[in-house]
């Protein structure tokens, strides 16, 4: 029999994303075939599989914990919020369109038939399934037609866990409120719950945890204690957390209301020689060796975004003081003459004009770029790996100088002066070779190594370890064992 064990929290950030993927590498240490899952996600943050779907960068990670490549099973669908109302929805993979949250309401019961499929899927392969909630169970106004939480649990059966954050305050309150607002059913099928990020003695929680066990009837199934120094790829939350030594390179990153994949600077934030500065709304960029543009989800309202931020004129500024621009995905679009959007892809149809830094433009449509690349610098043989996730074609004479060769096609555009870059590669610093060469460009001289894949594995291995310590993993896999039992 294959177990499907949920994960859901009493609000957004509560560690369900952590819970899952530590949990994932626990059952494959005991022999188990797991694989992940999330419904539904909503982030900005995503990945690239394989065969070329989209899915949630935390499930990416999940799959990494389970020794698996992403699969768009693993995460059937994704929203990419593009205004405040509406997103693109992605199904299997794939974008199917924009939609406004009214319509994307009326939807669900279609978007319930894909989950359930690739449920069923993953089902035929692997002996449990992690699912992951979203946000909370509790949301009583998204509680109609709900494929992201105990409508979902409630429509496969399975057993769910709740995790609170207890480094927030008021855990007993988030944990008893959220029960309460379930029906009945949903409430049965609670197994118990996980406290997540506990700062100090254990003993003083016992008399909190024993109440709430009385109080509710459930079990505490265990209580994990703050991890600190955990790096772990974020599902949307920028983690600005750096460790330094001296005469660290200044990079900066402006901060887009649409910012997408910013975790293409988590490797980044690692690197003892970078010092790596996110700037938002209001602030000035300050002076730096680097202003790297990251990729967007709305290019024109952000290139707009960007100009009421006075940015253009901080760059502009720090190019004449002889610093250097990176552009990704969406921010090296940003560096032509113009993005156009005739068919309203991200927004209203029209054209916005570019920073000008590039001899480009750049016509967004409406099949979607989505492949997994390497190659080698086109100046150099550094080696280059990274995805693609974009819906832009970009033409001018600026592309015939190259930044890298894939193989099948040309990737992005350097200046001829040689202090603006752009490339339409996510991923770029995780291989040690571009990294090197980018930090060298951007004036460090001596690059320490840093093994990025390395520390992500030893960060997974070190949750799992916390989570066999604090939790009954013998009560999660329960379900699983009582047959065998039994016989």
């Amino acid at each position: 029999m294959t177990l499907t064990l949920m994960i859901q929290g009493t609000t957004s950030d509560a560690g369900k994303s952590v819970t899952v993927a530590g949990l994932c590498r626990v059952f494959k240490r005991r022999g188990l075939s797991v694989a992940p899952f999330k419904p539904q996600n909503m982030a900005l943050n995503s990945a690239v599989t394989p065969e070329g779907g989209e899915i949630g960068r935390a499930q990416a990670v999940q799959a990494q914990a389970c020794g698996l490549p992403p699969h768009t099973d693993m995460n059937p669908v994704l929203l990419k919020p593009n205004s405040d109302t509406g997103a693109q929805v992605i199904i299997h993979g794939k974008a199917l369109s924009n939609m406004e949250a009214q319509d994307y309401h009326a939807y669900k019961k279609r978007a319930m038939a894909a989950v359930l499929e690739s449920h069923q899927r993953l089902c035929q392969q692997y002996d449990v399934i992690v699912v992951e909630g979203a946000g909370s169970p509790a949301e009583i106004n998204l509680r109609a037609n709900d494929i992201a939480n105990m409508g979902f649990a409630e429509a496969v059966d399975c057993p769910v866990v709740i995790v609170a954050d207890i480094d927030r305050g008021g855990v007993f309150a988030h944990l008893v409120g959220t029960l309460e607002l379930l029906s009945e059913t949903e409430q049965a099928r609670v197994t118990g719950f996980i406290i997540n990020r506990f700062r100090g003695d254990i003993a003083l929680l016992q008399s909190g945890l024993d109440w709430l066990e009385e109080r509710t009837g459930k079990p505490v199934i265990g209580v994990v204690p703050y991890i600190h120094d955990l790096h772990l790829e974020a599902e949307d939350a920028i983690d600005s957390r750096q460790t330094l030594s001296e005469n660290a390179i200044k990079l900066v990153v402006p901060v887009f209301t649409r910012i997408s994949n910013h975790t293409d600077f988590d490797v980044l934030r690692l690197h003892p020689q970078v010092d790596l500065k996110f700037v938002g709304k209001g602030e000035a960029i300050p002076p730096c060796d680097l202003i790297i543009l990251p990729g967007s989800k709305s290019t024109r309202r952000d290139l707009d975004y960007l100009r009421s931020n006075n940015w253009h004129k901080d760059i502009e500024k720090h190019l004449r003081y002889g610093g250097k621009v990176l552009g990704i995905c969406g921010g090296f679009q940003m560096l032509g003459r113009a993005v156009h959007d005739p068919d309203a892809i991200e927004g209203d149809a029209g054209s916005t004009t570019g920073l000008g830094l590039l001899d480009m433009e750049t016509t967004l449509g409406s099949s979607k770029t989505l492949r997994q690349v390497s190659g080698h610098l086109w100046a150099e043989q550094a080696k280059i790996r990274g995805y693609e996730i974009h819906a832009g074609i970009s033409t001018g004479p600026a592309l015939d100088t190259p930044f890298a060769d894939l193989g099948s096609h040309r990737d992005g555009a350097r200046s001829a002066d040689g202090q603006i870059i752009g490339s339409y590669l996510h991923g770029l610093f995780d291989e040690s070779d571009t990294r090197d060469s980018l930090l060298k460009w951007a004036g460090l001289k001596d690059v320490a190594a840093l093994d990025y894949a390395g520390v992500i594995e030893s960060n997974i291995d070190r949750l799992a370890d916390c989570l066999e310590a604090n939790l009954d993993i013998e009560a999660l896999l329960s379900p699983l064992t009582r047959p065998n039992k039994a016989q």
